[in-house]
């Protein structure tokens, strides 16, 4: 029998731009084809966010729609957490500018940086707070403005990311039941192996390389990846942390309703839910229209198919990501 939830999704939200980059975009920029980076990653367009618009936006956008849908206003809020590689800028956090063009009162607003994983690591915070009765309604956005730091002429990075923002509120469970499930959060798991920190890393504008005409001659301020590092640690990091949130509330593989990864490579995405399992009819997919929006894919992709009614009341929904640090985590929620 699954673990008894103390805190619930209670409302969802995403943002996207406007503007589409098409990979047939890309191939006039770059020394690339649209075959080759369907075939190597199954993204064939992405969004980006035009010029004056900065992260704050789009989480504010984002936030909005889940404030909506969970029927509370920006008062109601105890808590913003802000999952960004991207932030408006290196201080103060973007969760503070969040809570300002909310209109939210004098809560606690924080960002967290776990690139990829931000949002996992965001959700396993927040529960944590709700289930000990310190706080009632936490916000918790993932959002990206990557096409600001990625290299638009390095092929290995530009095809891959693209901007967005995705937010749920998170409150007490409160004894909710769908299907004769208790619905809410079941179980996270977040892990961080700093070995591989230098495997994916924007390297200049901090304490080490601080920002000069040098650093931004040489790019330094722009995405660095190493992606053969970074894919032989996915598969296997994502599928343990996917396994340990199901075995933690004796929830089975075949009890899975839906499988809501991150969206970062079709081809990692397919040799973790294989491992696990999971027919793939049961996952969730996007990285064909929106490319990696880093912290911002999941809360992306799981608001869009709530709104669409794919995603059910009472439905277990397995959530796993993989980012810079390199950090990870997987959660199980019943929505």
């Amino acid at each position: 029998m699954a673990a008894t939830p103390q805190s619930r999704i209670l409302g969802t939200g995403h943002y996207l731009p406007d503007v589409i980059r098409s990979n047939f975009d890309l191939e006039k920029m770059v020394d690339t084809t649209d075959a080759w980076i369907v075939e190597r990653t199954g993204i064939r367009e992405r969004r980006i966010a035009p010029e004056g618009m900065v992260t704050s936006d789009m989480a504010t956008a984002a936030a909005k729609r889940a404030l909506e849908a969970a029927e509370l206003q920006a008062s109601d809020l105890d808590m913003i957490l802000v999952g960004t590689v991207t932030p408006d800028m290196p201080m103060p956090a973007t969760a503070v500018y969040v809570q300002q063009k909310l209109g939210a009162g004098h809560c606690p607003a924080m960002d967290l940086s776990a690139a990829c994983a931000g949002f996992i690591f965001g959700l396993s915070i927040a529960d944590q707070f709700v289930k000990t009765g310190a706080m009632k309604n936490v916000l918790v956005v993932g959002v990206e403005l990557l096409s600001r730091v990625v290299n638009w002429e390095d092929r290995g990075t530009c095809v891959l990311f693209g901007d967005g923002a995705g937010a749920v509120i998170l409150g007490p469970a409160g004894g909710a039941t769908a299907r004769g499930r208790a619905r809410g959060v079941l179980s996270t798991r977040i892990h961080t192996d700093g070995a591989l920190a230098r495997s994916l890393m924007i390297p200049g504008g901090g304490s080490e390389t601080p920002t000069n005409a040098d650093v931004v001659e040489k790019r330094l301020h722009k995405v660095h990846m190493r992606g053969q590092d970074i894919f032989k640690v996915a598969v296997k990091n994502l599928y343990s942390a996917s396994k340990d949130a199901l075995e933690e509330t004796g929830v089975s593989a075949s009890e899975v309703d839906w499988v809501c990864p991150h969206q970062a490579n079709l081809r990692i995405i397919d040799n973790v839910v294989s491992r696990l399992g999971v027919p793939e009819e049961k996952v969730l997919l996007n990285i064909e229209k929106v490319g990696n929006t880093s912290s911002a894919s999941i809360p992306i992709l799981l608001d869009d198919n709530v709104r669409s009614g794919k995603i059910k009341a009472g439905d277990h929904v397995l959530m796993c990501a993989l980012g810079a640090g390199v950090s990870w985590g997987g959660a199980l929620v019943t929505i």
